[in-house]
């Protein structure tokens, strides 16, 4: 819908006849219809946000601790865990925002503009003002602003490739009794929809249908009926936190219960149980795992953001690493979705362009010299502005272009004779007649032989089969006063064919390649013709691009026998928007994983119902990416490859950060727990600690195992299983034990250091200690096959910042009397610190030994 840069003059179009409507009418079905766009996804306000997380559970337990503080007549820790809330509220609200604000970049920030006639006179709007009833001028370059009907035109072309899937314009045809639009696609019609672009041509339609009424509103409701599905890793984490929620639950219970009974009650004694239950629950509370979950898919977004891949729902990221096939389509995804000179056919001669030197032979100057005068000097049209590209490429240094020759006269194509002419005068006194179209009509203009007819058509089938759009190409002369009137009337001599292409993009092959040693079939779903779909897919590379089914042949198959054969089929051809999500829906049947890419409007259904759906957002629509999970912003289909190895990295690495996150809350729940069995003992964990531990340590971690690299062979190994646990039995019993000997660690620190400390200072000793540990554990984790000292030459900046900035706030709070106070802890001596170190660090030596011993060199057999 993009302003139109030019307005017909009233002897190109004749608008007599044409009053349009009237202003105030025209308000009137703006009001009644509502305006020309799709509605945009609904934002959420920062009041909403903030009563998500108002919600949860962990803000709660915060509130009631601090405010239990205050009944307790301790407002200092009150006020600081109150000051956690603002800062946890503040923190995910600015993440929100910035969400949002991403994702409205796609949108266009500029109204769309349209021409209209309204009261008589000609008036340019905003393309949502447009009503139903108003009469639009549209001329070449024009987005179609809503869905109409042709009354006058001149030579009007059409590109409806976003609706149809294919490339080359289709003609329009006036109609002033036509009443309703005919589906898109075809040519020689009347029918204008929404969002397609005028390639050549002038014309007065009459519009129909605006916003939701249009072709494009009628698939955005298609959308609605698709739900994208949650993935498996949501789920599975899901399911991890309802687990973990409920024993946290029943440990809080138990623990306000048997606390004050085993210290004779009373009310403070039921505050301090309570207390203790408060920090028992967040200690034991998994929200760490959509955290991490979350913090992992939006930096793996961040990341990817650098190749130009927007992420508009992060779990798709994960999901990728599980793909097993990625549907394409072939226009503008495969290809440029720009048309290229490829051919050059003449008698005794056939060139292929991509392999031509920087001079061309002689006997095809012509050839291009006279479709170049075919064609008009600025076109729109694809097909024209390839053969002036071509042009400035080889007959620049020539005498084979003319800028200074003036058009005589041009005979348009129409429906009959599918060709156009240009008469030029040369400045000599003469006429250069040049015409080029569809191969037949040419053949017809240039009364050719019946042999040498036939040797033409096979020739033009074979170029065909290759792929390619096939013109024929034709000259003549005449005296200014013989030029005939009718176009049938000239005498052509037939100079050769024009192939041109929808080239493949560049990088295509090397991705497809890719794709294939990672154990991802890809396969092509297109609406244009088998011929046509098959060269190409033997360009990209794609296994048996033979395989062919179209669409009428699909319609013609019942649901298990399209699973049947859908595993076998590469390419899909002639297939519509319809089909393209049954295929889809045909592929989750077989329990694949399907990863769709697409640019257009009629990709929409399928990009939604898709387990990750990928739009193009140079040239994708609108509803395109707002159906799909991943946009890549530079149309390059290569980036899908950079986003699927991301995906893989971002699994392996979730499963180190879960194994640290249940290590680390068994020393964080026994240390909770156990006071409550042993009357002499205090809390040793208070629900500050614990805050500490999850602000610091905890997303600190997570920020360290998401930035570690991919593994060697990420992309030389098949897809996992998408229903593959997160955690398997080993994983769960190895990270158990580092929990359970970091907790050994820490209640060793604590019973060496109360005999001649008081409570406060071995307490601080106790939590000096976990810390420390918890820092260990996270240098094992970063790889479960080389040892620390060997990962700690891989590369992760963010390490450092974990190391230096836990330890420098471990430090702050040990030796600021302000924070002792706070985290009620007593002054230490530096011995009793080394100690307490040296604990925490020799609670993972047995895993360190455990990694050694699993993958040392084998020795050789018969030494």
């Amino acid at each position: 819908m993009a302003a139109a840069p030019r307005t017909p003059s009233p002897s190109s179009l004749d608008l007599e006849g044409f009053a349009g409507l009237a202003e105030e009418e025209a308000r009137r079905r703006l009001e009644r219809e509502g305006p020309n766009e799709l509605p945009a996804r609904g934002r959420r306000g920062i009041l909403a946000i903030a009563w998500e997380v108002v919600r949860e559970p962990m803000f709660l337990m915060l509130v009631a601790a601090g405010g239990l503080y205050l009944a307790m007549g301790e407002p200092r820790d009150a006020l600081m865990l109150l000051g956690f809330v603002l800062v946890v509220m503040g923190i995910t609200i600015l993440q929100e925002r910035r969400t949002e604000h991403a994702l409205e970049a796609l949108r266009d920030l500029s109204s769309p503009r349209a021409l209209v006639i309204r009261d008589g006179r000609q008036r340019r709007i905003p393309g949502r003002e447009v009503v139903p009833g108003d009469v639009l001028i549209l001329v070449e370059g024009d987005r179609v602003p809503a869905d109409a009907l042709l009354r006058a035109g001149l030579h009007l072309s059409v590109d409806e490739s976003l609706l149809t899937g294919e490339s080359v314009a289709v003609r329009k045809a006036a109609s002033t009794g036509a009443a309703a639009l005919e589906a898109p696609g075809g040519d020689d019609l009347p029918s204008l929809f929404s969002g397609t672009l005028v390639t050549a041509g002038q014309g007065v339609a009459e519009v129909l249908g605006t916003g939701l009424h249009t072709e494009l509103g009628r698939i955005g409701k298609a959308l609605q009926q698709v739900e994208p599905e949650s993935t498996f890793l949501q789920k599975e984490t899901g399911r991890l936190v309802r687990t973990f929620a409920l024993v946290s639950l029943v440990a809080c219970a138990a623990v306000v219960v048997l606390y004050p009974l085993t210290r004779g009650g009373g009310a403070q004694v039921w505050k301090e149980g309570l207390l203790a239950g408060i920090a028992l629950a967040m200690a034991t509370l998994p929200e760490e795992f959509p955290v991490v979950l979350t913090v992992f898919l939006a930096l793996g977004a961040w990341r990817i953001s650098r190749s130009q891949v927007l992420t508009r729902r992060m779990p798709a990221i994960e999901t990728l690493g599980a793909a097993t096939v990625l549907c394409v389509d072939k226009t503008g995804t495969l290809t440029l979705n720009q048309m290229t000179l490829r051919r050059l056919d003449v008698p005794d001669l056939s060139l292929d362009l991509t392999l031509a030197g920087p001079e061309l032979p002689e006997p095809v100057h012509a050839l291009m010299e006279y479709a170049i005068l075919a064609s008009k000097r600025d076109p729109f049209d694809p097909m024209e502005r390839a053969l002036h590209e071509a042009g400035k490429r080889w007959l620049m240094a020539t005498e084979h272009l003319h800028p200074d020759w003036s058009l005589a006269r041009e005979y348009p194509l129409d429906p009959d004779l599918l060709a156009v002419t240009h008469a030029w005068n040369d400045g000599h006194g003469q006429i250069v007649v040049a015409t080029k179209g569809a191969p037949e009509a040419v053949v017809d203009l240039c009364h050719l032989s019946p042999e040498r007819r036939a040797e033409v058509d096979a020739r033009v089938a074979e170029l065909a089969s290759q792929g390619l759009r096939v013109l024929g190409v034709a000259r003549g002369q005449y005296a200014p006063e013989a030029l005939p009137e009718g176009h049938h009337d000239l005498e052509l001599a037939f100079l050769g064919l024009l192939g041109l292409e929808d080239p493949v993009r560049p990088t295509v092959p090397a991705a497809v390649a890719e794709c294939r040693t990672a154990g991802i079939r890809v396969v092509m779903i297109t609406g244009d013709y088998p011929a046509t779909a098959v060269s190409i897919a033997r360009q990209a590379g794609l296994s048996h691009p033979e395989r062919v089914l179209t669409g009428p042949e699909l319609n013609r198959l019942s649901d298990a026998e399209l699973a049947a054969r859908i595993g076998e089929v590469q390419v899909f051809a002639r297939v519509v928007p319809e089909q393209k999500l049954r295929l889809v829906t045909a592929l989750k049947a077989n329990r694949e994983v399907v990863a769709m890419t697409g640019d257009g409007v009629n990709d929409a259904p399928a990009l939604k119902a898709a387990h990750i759906g990928v739009a193009m957002g140079g040239r994708g629509t609108d509803v395109a990416r707002e159906a799909a999970s991943l946009v890549l912003l530079d149309d390059d289909f290569s980036s899908i490859v950079a986003a699927i190895r991301l995906g893989r990295r971002i699994f392996d690495n979730i499963r180190k950060a879960v194994a640290f996150i249940v290590a680390v809350h068994i020393p964080i729940a026994g240390l909770s727990l156990l006071p409550v069995f042993f009357p002499g003992w205090p809390l040793l964990l208070l629900p500050v600690h614990i805050v500490f531990l999850e602000l610091v340590i905890d997303p600190s971690c997570s920020l360290v195992f998401e930035a570690e690299e991919a593994e060697a062979d990420v992309m030389r190994r098949p897809p996992r299983d998408a229903q593959e646990p997160l955690f398997t039995l080993k994983a769960i019993g190895l990270a158990v034990l580092q929990g359970t000997t970091a907790l050994g660690a820490c209640l060793a620190v604590y019973l060496l250091a109360r005999p001649g400390h008081g409570h406060d200072a071995a307490r601080a000793l106790t939590f000096a200690a976990m810390v420390v540990s918890f820092l260990a554990i996270i240098l094992a984790n970063r790889s479960w096959t080389q040892s620390i000292l060997g990962s700690l030459r891989n590369p992760n900046p963010a390490l450092w910042w974990v190391l230096g900035g836990t330890l420098a706030c471990l430090a702050l709070v040990l030796a600021w009397p302000v924070a002792q106070r706070l985290f009620h802890f007593a002054p230490l001596q530096g011995r009793d610190l080394l100690l307490a170190a040296a604990a925490g660090f020799a609670s993972i030596l047995w895993f360190e030994a455990f990694k050694f011993l699993r993958h040392r060199p084998k020795a050789p057999a018969g030494g």
